[in-house]
Order: structure tokens, then sequence, then C-alpha cells
């Protein structure tokens, strides 16, 4: 217990104390309204120092306290509003204080105490120091790239010119979070949750009995976008029209997918522990999870239209950071622009080859989900038909072509009007016969056991079907 709290309560706030009654529902916070504590954290900015006490009443000073176990969500919801909502960022010092009620009782109260480093310049999350590590496990070829003819020759001043070391309380100068992400091999081994989780699976739910491809993606920031981009331009299913050349007609756009990534990345929040970024496709969708929310501020329906960066040193280096590995459509020099385009060309983009658009939705007020749609690679008919109608031109490569053609290439298979019909009356069988096997099928469908058995192998191929069980009692069926 802090010494005298009861006291400083019971004399109520001041120029420099202010006290909030906090109310949880579930697990969100119900009141105060973030916006209006917003305003406040944002006007005792300009003081010297301001402490707040959420858990007090500040008519009657009588001490509420907040459920001990919902002190993770109160935490969670006043770092966003430092970090989102009140620009520049404000760093707080967080305390948990067990204080007694009037019954005698001791209920826990959060006090967030604002501490202002400098009159003139506040400092973000990503260049606060990790005391865990030290100034010396920074990496000279990782750090030096972000050098330039004005840097100073001396490697302790150019990194802290660069932010990328600071002292901590005691004088001894550290790592930040910016230099951690950005000049160790293994951020992770500092900060557990700076990386990607990265898995693939096969159809359209999240099974791991359906996982096709997993992997945690590590390494500085800027290796982690580059690396969950081949990961998906290495699961993603290609199809492909012949009009006369061939033509490839991507699952995603990777200019979107490339900007995703990227967002995900530079504006997640990395103050939240044990919430990594994840990247999770599937048949018909790719789906990215961003720790974090939006600031107050913002509504989804604008995020297309405002900019905002949790971590403006992080998006300087990033903009930094050449894109050493060339995708599909992505013809940017950096990784980030800064100019606020990412957003409109995820929209865009993904919306001319899907015909949907990407969909953003906030999980809680602490996760931000983002889901990319296929292009109906899987229904050739479907493809066909949006192509053609669409008379659009497409890119691919260096080639643009206006799409009129009558053939779908799909995978290797090059399917004919005929032949698709086939195959959707077989996949239809299918879906209404789970298990049949090849003789069944062939038996419903009518046609020679070699042509249903092509068709068969063209859908499971396509990730349409699949056999389950042994060789003598399994049977055929439908994933998508």
């Amino acid at each position: 217990m802090v010494e005298g709290i009861e006291d400083l309560i019971r004399f109520g706030e001041d120029s420099v104390r202010e006290f909030k009654s906090i109310r949880i529902q579930g697990k969100r916070v119900a009141e105060p309204d973030a916006r209006e504590i917003s305003d406040d954290f944002a006007s005792a900015a300009n003081a010297s120092g301001t402490t707040f006490l959420f858990g007090v009443n500040d008519k009657t000073h009588a001490i509420e306290g907040v459920p001990f176990d919902k002190l993770e969500i109160a935490e969670t919801w006043l770092r966003n509003i430092c970090n989102d909502s009140v620009k520049p960022a404000l760093p707080a010092t967080i305390r948990k204080i067990a204080a007694r009620n009037s019954a005698g009782e001791e209920p826990e109260m959060l006090a967030r105490l604002f501490q202002q480093r400098s009159q003139t310049r506040l400092v973000c999350f990503d260049e606060q120091v990790v005391s865990q590590a030290e100034a010396g496990e920074l990496l000279a070829p990782l750090y030096t790239r972000f050098r330039t003819e004005l840097s100073s020759a001396d490697d302790s001043e150019f990194l802290r010119k660069l932010h990328f070391i600071a002292p901590d309380v005691d004088g001894v100068m550290r790592p930040t979070v910016a230099g951690v992400l950005f000049a160790t091999e293994h951020p992770e081994s500092y900060l557990p949750s700076a990386f990607i989780q990265a898995v693939c699976y096969r159809g359209v739910e999240r099974n791991a009995d359906y996982q096709l491809d997993a992997r945690d993606i590590t390494g500085p920031l800027d290796v982690q976008i580059e690396e969950a981009c081949r990961f998906v331009e290495r699961n993603m299913r290609i199809a492909a029209i012949k009009n006369p050349a061939r033509i490839d007609i991507p699952q995603y756009a990777m200019n979107a997918v490339f900007e995703a990534i990227v967002n995900a990345v530079a504006h997640r929040d990395y103050s939240i522990s044990g919430s990594k970024i994840r990247l999770h496709m599937f048949a018909d969708r790719l789906e990215i999870f961003s720790p974090g929310g939006l600031p107050n501020s913002m509504a989804l329906d604008e995020i297309g239209e405002r900019q905002f960066a949790r971590n403006e040193l992080i998006c300087t280096c990033l903009s930094r950071c050449p894109v050493r590995k060339r995708f599909a459509e992505v013809r940017r020099e950096r990784i980030m622009d800064k100019r606020g385009e990412g957003v409109p060309v995820i929209l865009s983009a993904s919306d001319r080859l899907s015909g949907r658009q990407p969909e953003y939705k906030l999980l809680g007020e602490s996760e931000l989900l983002l889901s990319i749609y296929s292009a109906p690679i899987d229904d050739r008919k479907k493809l066909r038909e949006m192509i053609v109608s669409s008379g659009e031109t497409i890119n691919s490569g260096e080639k643009t072509i206006k799409v009129s053609g009558e053939t779908i290439k799909f995978g290797c298979e090059t399917i004919n009007p005929a032949g698709e019909a086939m195959n959707e009356t077989i996949n239809e069988t299918i879906k209404s016969n789970p298990g049949i096997s090849l003789v069944g099928i062939v038996e419903k469908v009518g046609k020679s056991r070699a042509t249903v058995a092509r068709a068969v192998a063209a859908l499971k191929e396509a990730g349409c079907v699949e056999y389950r069980g042994s060789k003598k009692t399994g049977g055929y069926f439908c994933i998508l």
C-alpha cells in the first residue's frame, strides 16, 4: 500500500490530483467515456505532472475500487487512450494500489500516474527503453543501414539521436523498443509478442486438422514484412485465363496484402503483451489480426480517409527500409510511404480482384481484424463471368491485357466449358452424398471412370474436395 494514500484521497482533488470512478461490464469499460478521459489527459499533459486515481468517486471521495479480475481490462483501456487518443502519445506509469475503504476493506484501486519527461517532447512507447536489454546487443549491420551523410560517426551518439537507445531511470543507456525491433535478430527475445503467426488452412474453418502450412515469422520488422508476404505468395492459389496468352489471376492482390501487413506491423500496439500479429489464410479469405484498437477519435468507416500513426519512430524507420524482394504489383522503393495511401490501396485493389470490399472489424477494444476476400478462383464459372463482364484491365507482371477470353486455365488443368460443367456436376454430387466413393460418383454421373477420376483429381487440386478414411472404406467430401 502507498503510505498515506487514504489521507490524499480524503483531502480531495487539487491541481495535480484527480479522481475517477470506473465501471466495467463484461470485457469493456462502460464508464467513464473514453473521449472525456482522453481530453482530461491531453489537458494534464500541459502541466508538470498530474495523478489520476481510478476507482475513487470524485464527489464522495469513496474508494470504490476496480475488481481484481478486471484490472487488466482497465489497464489496457487506459493504455490505449494514452497511446492512441492523445497526440503526441502520453507516457504513463501504471500502479495498482490496495487501499482500504470506509468499511476497512481493501478493494483494488488502479492509479495512473502521468509524468512528463520533457516540457517540449513526450516519449512514445516505441521510444521507451527495454529494461532487460543492453545497448551492446544492438547489431551494427542492422542499425548502420539507417545512417545518412549527416549522421554522427560515433555509434553511441548516432543511436541516441536515432532514438534506438535512451537512458533508463538510473541513467544507463539501453535499447528502446524501436531499437530492439529493428537492430536485433530476434526481437521476440526481449518483446515476446513481437512476431507474426502465419497459418494457412485448407477450407474455410480455423481447424488444426486442416492446417496446410504454419510459421512463426521473426526477425527485424522489415524482414517480418517480407517473409509474411512470401508466406502468402507461396500458399495462395493461382488461376489463369488465355486471351490468347496466359494471364495469371492470383487469389489475392499482392499489393493489397503488402500494404495490409505493413500497416499491421507499423501500427500495432507493442505495449500489449501476449498478443501477436496473426495472419491466417483460408480458401475464401485472408485474415490479419493486429493488437491495439483504433484511436477513440477515429471510427471504422473513416479508416480509409483519415491517417494516424501509433508508432511514429517505427513508421519513420520503415519509410527508410528498401523493399528488397519484388512482389507482383508492388512497385514501391521503400516499405512505407507515410502518405496515408495504404488503406485505399487495400480496399481498391482487393475489390477490383475479388469483387468484394475488404472489411475492418474491431474486436473488443484491443484488436483490429482485417478480412481480405479471395478472388473466386474455386468457382471457375463465377470467375470467368466476373472477369469477362467487368470489361476491366487486369495487370499481370509487366503485361496489361483486356480480358475477354473463353477458356480458363486452373492450375495445370485447362478447363473448357463442357469440362467445367462436368466438374460442377461432380462437385454437387459429392456435396449431396458426403463420403461417396469414386465408383458411386461414376454411377450417379454416368460418365467413364477415367473421366470422373480426372475431374475429381482437379477438384482435389483446387482444394474443393478431399478424400477421408482408408482406401477401402473412405470417400470424398466437399470442404468449400
